[in-house]
């Protein structure tokens, strides 16, 4: 794993070496309820633009530093993601997730929807981010095109002093549709003064996350 934090005043790096024989659900302890049933449904529509559980240990550890959060997820998919964000959520947090895929969505209700604490939509993620009053979150998954590709400072204006913004599928994929690499290669070099923005990389995959500090440095 490769941790990269940078600040408007410095910038430190740590590495370690990454064995290729490590198998991602072997690296969790403690899988969400139902996780393994919303897995398999999801499997059944043929859909592999999935987050792995390595990505959702995450999300469960830093959304947990957020009590009584207001969470945004932008992509919502099947709910194997929104699974882990409920986990790390406390009893008086509220998650809000959106997705266009009605199919996708109606896994996510299925497994997850009786728990009072998540809101599922159906809809275009820049029309709930556009809707949303500015500096109302503290915690932003976004794992589509809205709030990531575009609509990008829309969604980071969402975000309370100290909240944070989590962004994954950031290295090249099998699977990326054309012109896709470069929006991402972008994304990653643009400059946000006024965050700090540490990368991760495990395996093959890019977690970027930015924070709003409490100063700015």
């Amino acid at each position: 794993m490769r941790t990269t934090l940078l600040t408007p005043n410095y910038c430190r790096r740590y590495a370690t070496p990454k064995s290729s024989n490590n198998k991602l659900k072997d690296n969790i302890k403690k899988f969400p309820k139902n996780f393994n049933e919303i897995e398999r449904a999801t499997k059944t529509l043929n859909f592999d633009q999935v987050s792995d559980p390595l990505l959702g240990s995450l999300l469960s550890t830093l959304v947990a530093s957020k009590p009584k959060g207001n969470i945004l997820e932008i992509g919502t998919g099947s709910g194997l993601s929104t699974s882990f964000l409920l986990q790390g959520m406390d009893n008086e947090s509220s998650l809000v997730s959106i997705d266009n895929g009605s199919k996708l969505v109606s896994i996510a209700k299925k497994y997850l929807g009786a728990d009072n604490r998540v809101k599922f939509s159906v809809g275009k993620g820049e029309d709930l981010i556009l809707a949303t009053k500015n500096c109302s979150i503290d915690f932003i998954f976004a794992d589509t095109w809205p709030g990531k590709y575009n609509h990008l400072e829309e969604t980071l204006d969402l975000l309370k002093v100290g909240g944070i913004y989590v962004i994954d599928d950031m290295r090249p994929q099998e699977n990326w549709p054309e012109g896709h690499s470069l929006k991402a290669s972008n994304l990653i070099k643009s400059q946000v003064s006024e965050f700090i923005f540490v990368e991760i990389i495990a395996f093959s995959v890019l977690f970027s996350i930015i924070s709003v500090p409490l100063a700015v440095l």
